[in-house]
């Protein structure tokens, strides 16, 4: 565990390191250790860590997009906050290498386990609230978690489309369209640009691998436009 290491990657200090190896301590690690003084799973970590993630994304959902009703915000923090998802931040960040492990975890693949790291990634969070306050939390969700919303990583639980729909409903005569415009690149790497037009009038563009996630992106452009 070269948790210097890890602060280096993440460029982020601790005060108080200890803090930082409990976020990476597994309770099968202090079961087999139990003669050492001062080791503390990360499970209370993870606890406080879930909160402040859901909190964060919260917050960032609710500023950013303004015209997102709350079911859709509901929708889209689910999705974020999930294990699979907290896995794959997890993975990026190779927390899976800075795991305290017992010996039955290490031999049965502990640091690829999905629970593991979701929770690492909890814990991690937790400490770095303890540590250095809510502020620092979110800079650091802002460019590992945040980013991913703004490049469309989860645009499968994001429905623009209806968003759109029910904002222009609120006028009078109304009416919406969506045309693949253009078609970029290989066959095997294809891109689709799409227009919105509302009455006519081109609203929104937007470019995705598939013309449904083309559309979606259209329709939050006109969504960011209308919001201004």
């Amino acid at each position: 565990m070269n948790l210097e290491q890890l602060q280096k990657k993440l460029e982020v200090t601790f005060h108080n390191p200890h803090l930082l190896k409990q976020a990476f301590t597994h309770s099968s690690y202090v079961n087999e250790h139990r003669t050492l003084k001062n080791i503390v799973h990360n499970e209370r970590l993870e606890f406080l860590g879930d909160a402040v993630l859901e909190l964060g994304v919260s917050q960032y959902l609710y500023r950013n997009n303004p015209q997102m009703p709350e079911g859709e915000m509901t929708k889209l923090r689910a999705a974020i906050v999930c294990e699979p998802s907290l896995m794959e931040f997890a993975r990026e960040l190779n927390f899976g290498e800075y795991l305290l492990l017992g010996k039955g975890e290490e031999h049965t693949g502990g640091r690829e386990r999905p629970a593991i790291l979701a929770d690492a990634f909890e814990a991690f969070l937790g400490a770095l609230y303890l540590d250095q306050g809510f502020n620092e939390v979110l800079s650091f969700l802002e460019e590992k978690v945040f980013s991913k919303i703004v490049t469309g990583a989860f645009s499968h639980a994001m429905d623009y489309k209806s968003q759109l729909q029910e904002f222009i409903q609120q006028g009078t005569d109304q009416t919406i369209a969506y045309n693949i415009v253009r078609e970029q690149g290989p066959s095997h790497n294809k891109k689709f640009i799409a227009q919105v037009r509302i009455n006519e009038v081109t609203a929104g563009e937007g470019v995705g691998k598939t013309k449904k996630e083309s559309e979606q992106r259209a329709a939050k452009a006109a969504l960011d436009r209308y919001s201004k």
